[in-house]
């Protein structure tokens, strides 16, 4: 489907604010839109925003000196419900790796913060002003905390586990990593024609992910779960190839062959591919490139939600790798070649 022989408005511009523009902040703009898009567009950007975009979070503490939230700590100002809470308020990234533990130990007359915190290489606190305790003199403060990568909000009864010992205390975590979603939808002008929308997003994150990666993001999960309602069935009605029409003759390709290709070995995550076409392979259970090229054109337009525009797009790539449909691939000699560099192509990997 080709919006602009359609006459559907597409933006020329889509670029955030470069004088305004931070690691916790930015403003996009985006026009000219059709009429009524900048709301559509907008609003599911700003709920995916702030539901799907993944942080980390506390999701456990666990303190010697308190067996359970109601707890007093001699010494420390505050109670364990409200050090908990200061512990909620802060902010992690994590740079590798799922979870994570962290510790605070410190004594004497203080105020802890979040740059009392202890963390390995792989994750770090984001706010270390955050006041978490304040220590009376000669006292002495330990914890343990818990955190964890994940989506939107969840409960304590959710982060609670069978296996946990009994001073350990599961709190309620807020991953998001977004603080606030704005938009506003002004008119825009194209021509004569001043009907056209502008969509105004501000965008406020916690500083473990950048405005920019955080809209990038939200706009491919839009497109990944939009996809699945795609039927292809005008490609598939019109564009069907005739039973009558010759095949692609299959060609045998080895390692020991002069027509051998390096490319065979890779994954077809590494193709470009549109969302749609990767999609189609993904459903098909087509994982390596040796696995494609074994398909027929045939074949492949009888994959399900795989159309015309996606077959010419693969056939396109394969071509610049020297390849194309309707090889005969040697698995066995494939399966030895890569051996040598990559410890192997995995069996189910090889199998259409």
């Amino acid at each position: 489907m080709d919006l602009k022989k359609m006459g559907f408005q597409l933006p020329e511009t889509i670029k955030f604010d470069e004088e305004t523009l931070t690691s916790t902040y930015g403003k996009l703009v985006a026009e000219p839109l059709e009429r009524g898009y900048g709301i559509t567009l907008g609003n599911a950007l700003r709920r995916v925003l702030l539901s799907s975009i993944e942080g980390a979070a506390v999701t456990a503490v666990k303190i010697p000196s308190a067996l359970h939230e109601f707890s007093v700590i001699k010494g420390v100002k505050e109670d364990v419900v409200d050090v908990i809470l200061n512990i909620k308020k802060l902010r992690f990234k994590i740079n590798s790796g799922n979870n994570k533990i962290a510790f605070i130990r410190t004594k004497g007359t203080h105020l802890v913060t979040g740059a009392d915190v202890q963390c390995d290489s792989s994750f770090e606190v984001l706010n270390p002003d955050q006041v978490i305790a304040t220590l009376d003199k000669d006292t002495s403060f330990e914890a343990e905390l818990f955190i964890k990568k994940g989506l939107g909000y969840a409960q304590a009864e959710a982060n609670k586990d069978e296996a946990m010992p009994i001073n350990m205390i599961a709190v309620d975590s807020i991953f998001t990593p977004i603080r606030k979603v704005n938009f506003v939808v002004e008119k825009a002008r194209v021509g004569r024609a001043t009907d056209y929308d502008r969509l105004i997003m501000e965008i406020w994150t916690d500083g473990s992910i950048t405005p920019e990666k955080a809209i990038s993001q939200a706009a491919t999960i839009i497109i990944e779960v939009a996809n699945l309602f795609v039927l292809e069935y005008e490609d598939i009605e019109e564009e069907q190839i005739a039973p009558s029409e010759e095949e692609t003759p299959l060609v045998s390709v080895a390692p020991n062959d002069p027509v051998y290709n390096v490319n065979l070995l890779k994954s077809v995550d590494e193709l470009e591919l549109s969302v749609r076409s990767y999609n189609c392979l993904k459903n098909a259970n087509i994982k390596t490139i040796a696995d494609l090229v074994q398909k027929t054109e045939q074949e492949m337009l009888r994959t399900k939600n795989f159309g015309r525009k996606s077959l010419n797009e693969i056939k396109e790539i394969l071509h610049s790798m020297g390849l194309r449909l309707g090889m005969r691939v040697d698995m066995d000699a494939l399966n030895k070649e890569a051996s040598m560099h990559i410890g192997g192509v995995d069996k189910d990997a090889s199998q259409s």
